[in-house]
């Protein structure tokens, strides 16, 4: 899935686009970071435990730009316990989670910290689009409880045009959401856990893939599925019947699949057929957390694999050999200073969109 170039005039119409749907207007005029970002190879990373989102200059590891002051406490220009993030033309998708009592980033150790929010944010900072409500878990119109992950799409079979699809984890569903927050397709049923037809436990991730089909990785339920539009499941995937806790899945140009085994510490690609071929540990190195429960890995376009190695801290990117070739934020010690991150739930290469949905279609 090779990256798709951002055009003005696809910005000025999803400028047009949030508009309609009632939001503010978007500048189309990006800062030099944002700029540069495409082909920099900058890296965007949810930072979690800070409640932040940072874009990383993986040369000189700066922060070169932030969303998140800090806050526990969500609202115009801090996320708390954000979980995903993703750079599309001049704007960010963050998907802000929220955080359980006794984790860090966290003050209320009885209630917890909680968020519930998918937001766009300009260059600047400042929300364009929302849906879900500050603070209010919920399953009815625009709202959300545990949002994890959320990607922009204009591709969706039989939905064309701006749509979000947005994994609501707490509410066991993937749905799409138009820029007018109307939901206009759902996989899994409200509500209820379980492993039937239309049926997800604490569901982590969902691709769209080039052929139609939507990639979810089903956490609890210890798989990847492959479904249609229609509801129907026509592939799973399990390394057969290693993987536990499948925490994100993505189709790679090879026709593998490469999942986030995070309770066994492990990145495995398996082929069609469910067999490893390929697989990375994230706890071998001395001074690793003996479990750091990676929760995201994306393959890049160079062939290396980028890695948010939560509670280790860290993001790393290791090539087919398993050698580390980059690293952000120190093994095993978490903080919010300089080349320092604290549990980094999400990290992509800004532009590179290699086994991830393109946001302006394929």
């Amino acid at each position: 899935m090779s990256r798709i170039p951002i055009s003005a005039p696809i910005l000025r119409r999803l400028a047009t686009a949030l508009v309609v749907a009632g939001v503010a207007t978007i500048s189309l005029q990006a800062k030099p970071a944002f700029a540069r970002g495409g082909d920099s190879g900058h890296i965007l990373v949810a930072d979690q435990f800070n409640n932040r989102v940072v874009e990383i200059n993986r040369r000189t590891h700066q922060v070169v730009w932030q969303f998140g002051n800090g806050s526990d406490l969500p609202g115009p220009h801090s996320i708390v316990g954000t979980n995903d993030a993703e750079r599309f033309g001049t704007l960010t998708l963050i998907s802000g989670t929220g955080t359980p009592p006794g984790l860090p980033g966290c003050s209320d150790t009885v209630n917890g910290c909680p968020d519930n929010r998918v937001i766009v944010v300009d260059p600047h900072g400042d929300i364009v689009w929302q849906y879900g409500q500050a603070g209010v878990a919920g399953a009815g119109p625009d709202q959300l409880n545990t949002p994890v992950q959320a990607l922009f799409l204009v591709s969706f079979p039989g939905h064309y045009g701006p749509h979000v699809l947005i994994a609501d984890q707490a509410n066991q569903r993937i749905i799409l959401v138009n820029l007018r927050k109307q939901v206009v397709w759902q996989y899994g049923t409200t509500g209820i856990s379980g492993s039937g037809l239309n049926q997800l436990n604490n569901p982590n991730s969902a691709e769209l893939l080039a052929n139609g089909h939507v990639l979810i990785a089903d956490e609890n339920n210890n798989r990847v599925i492959e479904v249609t539009r229609a509801g129907a499941l026509v592939k799973q995937f399990t390394a057969q019947g290693t993987v536990s806790g499948a925490a994100f899945a993505s189709r790679l140009p090879n026709g593998d699949t490469l999942i986030t085994d995070s309770n066994n510490n492990r990145i495995v690609e398996v082929d069609a057929s469910d067999h490893p071929v390929w697989q990375y540990f994230t706890n071998t190195e001395a001074g690793s957390n003996p479990t750091p429960l990676p929760t995201r890995a994306v393959r890049l376009r160079n062939g290396d694999t980028l890695i948010s190695d939560q509670f280790n801290d860290r993001v790393i990117e290791v090539n087919m050999l398993g050698k580390t070739v980059f690293t952000q934020g120190a093994l095993n010690l978490p903080g919010s200073g300089y080349d320092q991150l604290n549990g980094p739930y999400d990290a992509k290469q800004i532009g590179d969109f290699t086994g991830l949905t393109p946001p302006f279609g394929y």
